[in-house]
């Protein structure tokens, strides 16, 4: 397939660097995002480098339409840094790979989320849904291989693009290819949920990487036991390699770190400095347990708020004396289980403050409209930070708290994070389904000595921040050197 660019270094992720809206006079207004991705793609010293995603909404598709083969660059759009192409794939087509297959079926699969007496259910539906991530997966598996150089280094991101690799691999065998998860992967019980095409099409997807990488030991030791136990593969665990129909797919570790210079500078800003202000003056001098989430099902949202109320219906001494400061942010509010947790979320806070507030206390400040200059207001004042998911590839916001805190905080940390292979030592561990539990390291948390907290704050800080986001893009590339 011959190549529209020269391009040696190709990513591939469902959401880009960069989203579009539209006035109606149907001008397009680009925005640029971020994220640990973002900031690890800094990284690369490459003019010809090219970054492949989706068009996600009405502008997007707008934008890509304008610019030949979707490429933004050359449609007269400002992307910044590496050339963006956006894929316009059909609306229809995209919500059943993304909602019906990307989110509903392998998100759940690998944070073990299903309630199984009711679901998941492979019907007909489900076939078709499958049909469209196939070729949701295709058509990026097709761009990346008209973009690519001869012998050019392929970063695909996520289970959303689970099957690209092996995809990638038929048209181009030229190709390097890596593939990165940044979430949990299933254990072998759990995996085989998915239909034997589903889960053979999944693990044959990843093995078509030459190097598979995950944020934990526990991750990838997770994939080679499902690719032992469903496709018969030869595992090296020592070596941490799958050998499968006369391929070897080495499997990397890489715990994506926060971006501690850009964290200490944004944290510091005037609207920072504003919104800190404002929580300040609803705080008072009273202790603050601070969490920062999405409302996604794995956060544990929930539950963190049920240890809260036991915390102060079991130990009263901490009425009057702590805030808890929640932060839930809308997730995939097109889907009704989120709806319905972002629901039970502000029910139960409600029950909290009128089970607990008085005239001169407010014991729950809950947020649920995204700002990310308020997050960071939080972290700087935080005493204690929250993380309890149930299950999370790694979780970042149990590494930037440390990070941005003034006055040093004690970390409440799920053991099933992925952050906590890294800083297990100077965290506070909790089961995330132990309510009474957490409730008891909230207090201890609460407890901790000042001296104490401060230094375990600094090895937090230090070890949060260890792999940069751009090192940890420089690192999987460097590993697909020949």
């Amino acid at each position: 397939m011959a190549a529209l660019t020269t391009a040696r270094i190709l990513v591939a992720s469902n959401r880009g660097p960069v989203s579009f809206s539209s006035a109606p006079d149907g001008t397009l207004t680009l925005r640029r995002g971020g994220g640990g991705l973002v900031s690890g793609l800094s990284a690369i010293d490459d003019p010809n480098a090219v970054w492949v995603c989706a068009a996600l909404g009405e502008a997007d598709r707008a934008a890509a339409g304008r610019s030949p083969h979707g490429r933004l660059d050359r449609g007269g759009f400002d992307v910044g840094g590496q050339a963006v192409r956006m894929l316009d794939i059909d609306p229809e087509v995209f919500d059943q790979a993304y909602n019906g297959v990307a989110n509903s079926t392998l998100w759940f699969l690998h944070h073990m989320l299903y309630n199984t007496p009711a679901a998941p259910a492979f019907d007909a539906e489900a076939a078709e849904q499958w049909r469209a991530f196939e070729a949701y997966n295709t058509a990026f598996a097709e761009a990346l291989a008209a973009e690519a150089a001869e012998g050019a280094a392929v970063l695909v991101q996520d289970y959303h693009l689970t099957l690209v690799p092996a995809l990638l691999r038929e048209l181009r065998p030229d190709l390097r290819i890596g593939y990165f998860l940044h979430t949990p992967w299933a254990p072998a019980d759990y995996f085989r949920l998915l239909p034997d095409p589903l889960a053979t099409a999944v693990l044959t997807g990843v093995l078509g990487a030459d190097r598979a990488g995950f944020h934990t030991r526990r991750w990838a030791l997770a994939f080679a036991d499902c690719c032992e136990a469903v496709l018969g593969a030869a595992v090296d665990r020592a070596d941490l390699s799958v050998s499968y129909r006369g391929r070897t797919t080495r499997l990397g570790v890489h715990g994506l770190g926060a971006d501690g210079e850009f964290l200490r500078e944004r944290a510091h800003r005037a609207d920072v400095d504003q919104r800190l202000a404002a929580l300040r003056e609803t705080v008072g001098d009273r202790r603050t347990i601070v969490r920062v989430d999405r409302t996604e099902l794995s956060k544990n949202i929930v539950r963190g708020l049920l240890a809260y109320r036991h915390l102060l219906r079991s130990r009263p001494e901490w009425r009057e004396r702590v805030v808890h400061i929640a932060f839930a942010y809308p997730s995939r509010q097109d889907l009704a289980e989120y709806r319905d947790y972002t629901a039970a979320v502000r029910r139960i806070s409600e029950e909290i403050d009128a089970e607990f507030a008085t005239d001169s206390w407010q014991p729950l400040i809950l947020q649920v409209e995204d700002d990310f200059a308020r997050s960071l207001a939080a972290y700087r004042l935080a005493d204690v930070a929250l993380v309890n998911p149930i299950r999370d590839g790694m979780n970042l916001v149990a590494k930037e708290i440390p990070v941005v805190s003034e006055a040093g905080c004690a970390l409440v940390l799920s053991r099933e994070a992925g952050a906590w292979a890294e800083l297990a030592e100077d965290a506070i561990g909790i089961n995330p389904y132990d309510v009474v539990g957490t409730a008891d390291a909230l207090h201890r948390a609460l407890s901790l000595p000042a001296a104490e907290r401060t230094e375990r704050t600094k090895r937090l800080a230090a070890a949060a921040t260890a792999l940069s986001p751009q090192q940890w893009f420089l690192d999987q590339l460097a590993a697909l050197n020949p």
